[in-house]
């Protein structure tokens, strides 16, 4: 079955009820660059999904054998007069997509006018936004121990722009590339996504940090 058809067969759940449960949310695969049954490289995007509806999108893509992530918290909740814990989306309305433009273009047209997903835009570039690949990587690294004394920024300082680039060499985050920052009076690992977000690590202790 081809990935159109696969498409227009599953859209429908799409639009209707955005709060229908769709199973496991988590895809934490970090992969690695492959090429397409076309021969085109495929990238991570990042796509826009419209009434919260980045976890149906996601489930979709996931079925379709698509490579997606979308960063997951625990949050605190009143039920029953009592508070737990539940997971839900760190940056409301975000999916991140590993796949070819052209694929993703099409998915996209396939909804008419009433696609639930559109591209974050480089308007420096004047095209859909791209995450690099290693920044990527680390970022889903970080994420997807779901701790929840990580720390997501959607607006970043220029004081954070200038700690010491580093590298993990120990931990959970082995291998992480990024700025050393201190946040809540935490020694941290901060990984930006460019025009985006960033992520910011728990606490790293100096030994398990070499500069780069």
């Amino acid at each position: 079955m081809s990935l159109c058809s696969t498409k227009f067969k599953t859209k429908e759940t799409l639009l209707l009820d955005s709060t229908r449960p769709i199973g496991n949310p988590v895809n934490t695969d970090l992969g690695r660059p492959k090429n397409t049954s076309a021969g085109v490289l495929s990238s991570w995007y990042a796509l826009r999904a419209t009434y919260s509806r980045e976890l149906k999108v996601q489930a979709q893509l996931n079925a379709m054998g698509v490579r997606t992530f979308v960063p997951m918290m625990w949050k605190r909740v009143e039920k029953d007069a009592r508070e737990v814990k539940k997971l839900v989306p760190a940056v409301s309305n975000l999916c991140f997509v590993y796949w070819t433009k052209h694929h993703i273009d099409e998915y996209i047209r396939g909804f008419g006018g009433n696609s639930p997903v559109n591209y974050y835009w480089d308007r420096t570039a004047g095209r859909a936004l791209t995450v690099p690949e290693k920044a990527m990587e680390d970022f889903i690294k970080i994420a997807s121990t779901m701790d929840e004394d990580i720390i997501y920024l959607t607006e970043i300082s220029s004081k954070l722009h200038e700690g010491q680039t580093v590298k993990v060499k120990e931990g959970p985050f082995k291998g992480v590339e990024g700025k050393i920052v201190r946040i809540r009076k935490s020694r941290r690992i901060l990984v930006e996504l460019p025009g985006m977000l960033a992520v910011a690590t728990t606490y790293v202790a100096a030994e398990d940090l070499e500069i780069i």
